[in-house]
């Protein structure tokens, strides 16, 4: 398979309601998505979308970067050893230094297209027997509205929920987390983000109130990541890494085997080959590999579904529930979330066009 043609375009979509990131507010999804052409006449899109308030660099610079990859690739043959997440390609790219999201948008297209001119579906890229559905996890950002929102997840069947913590007291998240764990009963297993959001006598606190319950993991709690380890060994609450994971090389995980998850955001980590060299570590290594979105469109979504069938040695609920705040996708027809378990093959049996119409073409 040769490339034969490339093109970027930006989009901008609005959110169900403002999403509060890290001090910055977000009232729209903005990114790039990255169309690439066969010889063949396949085509495969992928999607750069720097998260604001997480990832450091901005769309300019990966508009920047993803045209001047394609300069270099254009004409080029693929291997087919594409797939491999150690292969020719993937160290090409480990070479060029470029920037998490940048890396995504355009590995995804590469591998799309791979799929499209070899007559195979993405998971199947992914691995040679992906799984044909994926749990998902329901996620909660509002402490206002959580308990109604679990007992929602609960009833509509969901294995996992994911609780966003650390923006109000920690006594106020301790009786939230109870309340919570409550309402889910045993069934559910309740995931919590802290975003680093805890000083080191904050997340004491919250360990030594909670110690009773069943806490699948913390996300990131300390404001100071470098005490993550022995937080975790003296006081015993499971933790995942997220942010650690950002500019941090796979084979470093073998260095952090007191977390029990390590959360996978392709967009953050640089890419399909790094976060399969993460997840394959993790798994090694003992921890749990969760793929999770970034706030990504269809484009991106579907294919952390493909991901999240292929990586593992079990299922695992994934991050995906945030597809839900787009009011607007550049997929039609959407996919067929929120849901508390994604059904990967139809999704990649079933016919889907990216919306034109919504696309700006960069120059």
């Amino acid at each position: 398979m040769k490339l034969a043609g490339f093109w970027l375009y930006h989009y901008e979509l609005p959110l169900t309601e403002p999403l509060e990131l890290k001090g910055t507010t977000l009232r729209q999804r903005e990114g790039l998505l990255v169309e690439l052409a066969s010889d063949g006449g396949a085509v495969g899109w992928g999607e750069a979308a720097p998260l604001p308030g997480f990832s450091r660099e901005g769309l300019d610079e990966v508009s920047g970067q993803v045209r001047a990859l394609a300069d270099v690739m254009v004409g080029r043959g693929v291997a087919v050893d594409l797939p491999d997440p150690y292969g020719p390609l993937a160290r090409e790219l480990d070479a060029l230094d470029l920037a998490p999201s940048a890396r995504f948008g355009f590995e995804l297209a590469l591998w799309n297209l791979s799929a499209a001119s070899s007559g195979k579906t993405l998971p199947e890229l992914v691995a040679p027997r992906p799984r044909a559905t994926v749990p998902i996890n329901a996620l909660i950002s509002c402490p206002d509205r959580a308990l109604e929102e679990a007992q929602v997840a609960r009833a509509a069947g969901y294995q996992a929920v994911k609780l966003k913590v650390g923006t109000q007291s920690v006594e106020e998240d301790i009786e939230l987390v109870r309340a919570v764990r409550g309402d889910l009963g045993d069934a559910v297993a309740l995931r919590l983000d802290a975003n680093r959001a805890w000083s080191l006598g904050e997340a004491e606190r919250f360990a030594r109130a909670t110690a009773d319950l069943r806490l699948e993991y913390v996300e990131e709690p300390l404001a100071d990541p470098a005490r993550l380890p022995s937080f975790a060994r003296d006081h015993g609450l499971p933790v995942a890494l997220d942010e650690s994971l950002a500019g941090m090389e796979p084979e470093a995980l073998e260095d952090h085997g007191y977390a029990r998850a390590v959360v996978l955001k392709p967009t953050m980590l640089g890419g399909i080959s790094r976060t399969l060299r993460f997840a394959r570590l993790a798994s090694r290594v003992g921890m749990r590999p969760v793929i999770s979105s970034a706030y990504e469109t269809g484009v991106g979504t579907a294919a952390l579904g493909a991901l999240a069938a292929g990586v593992g040695d079990e299922e695992v609920p994934a991050g995906l529930d945030a597809y839900r705040r787009l009011a607007e996708d550049v997929l039609r027809p959407r996919l067929e979330l929120p849901a508390p378990r994604l059904d990967v093959r139809a999704l990649f049996e079933e016919r889907r066009e990216v919306e034109r119409r919504l696309l700006v073409p960069v120059g």
